[in-house]
């Protein structure tokens, strides 16, 4: 690869966050090198790159660092223009799908505080997962009429991006958990949508394997409950 025109992505299996940038470097056919990133124990270099948050992911572009996910998309679609166009000319639509994928940035986080709690937590963390989604529902109503066309790696728009990364794992959290999250009845075009985004070869080969990640989230929560009961005891 050229110098002057080198990628480079620093990044840790296991992040939705991560997995968006990499399914766009995907989508556009952007050539990169990866870095896998330990967060128990951070690269001087990923420190380097993102010293506010300290966090992948970071895209090195040309030896510049671009930290946060979704302006790292913004960056990819500005500066490639080959391959899909991830945000819409429209500056209505774009600023709509903005709006869209930050709030699926919460969603992500009102799920994470369900895998962290147990209890009376737990149950106001999946009250707030299920209002979530049946406003992400409603939305799509709104604002996404043609969001159950087809899709293909082809016209993957960033707010696919985000919605495989943020949702496409659910099946892991729900076996984890014990507790469904999306559901066709409930929000029949979260569902479709998310289910026909997992069943494209590129989001399959973006998303940690199955098993891998359920081992993962199984780690995360005993840890999490561990430490909450430790925090907890006189």
């Amino acid at each position: 690869m050229a110098e002057e025109n080198k990628v480079t992505l620093h990044g840790a299996w296991p992040s939705p966050y991560y997995h968006k940038v990499k399914l766009a470097l995907k989508v556009k056919g952007i050539v990169y090198e990866y870095v896998e990133e330990d967060l128990r124990n951070k690269s001087q270099l990923l420190l380097k790159y993102n010293p506010v948050y300290k966090k992948v992911p970071v895209l090195v572009h040309n030896g510049k660092p671009i930290a946060e996910s979704l302006v790292i998309l913004e960056y990819i679609d500005e500066t490639w223009k080959d391959g899909p166009k991830l945000l819409p000319q429209d500056p209505y639509k774009r600023a709509q799908v903005r709006f869209w994928a930050t709030f699926l940035q919460q969603q992500f986080e009102a799920i994470a505080s369900v895998l962290k709690t147990d209890g009376e937590a737990q149950k106001k963390a999946v009250k707030e997962v299920n209002e979530k989604l049946q406003l992400l529902e409603e939305g799509l109503k709104n604002f996404f009429p043609d969001c159950s066309k087809p899709v293909d790696s082809e016209n993957l728009g960033l707010l696919d991006i985000v919605v495989s990364c943020t949702l496409g794992s659910y099946k892991a959290q729900e076996e984890v958990l014990g507790i469904k999250f999306i559901d066709l009845e409930k929000t029949p075009l979260v569902y479709s949508w998310v289910t026909a985004l997992n069943d494209l070869p590129v989001v399959k080969e973006t998303l940690p394997p199955y098993e891998k990640y359920v081992r993962f989230l199984k780690y995360v929560r005993q840890n999490a409950l561990k430490s909450s009961t430790l925090n907890t005891s006189s």
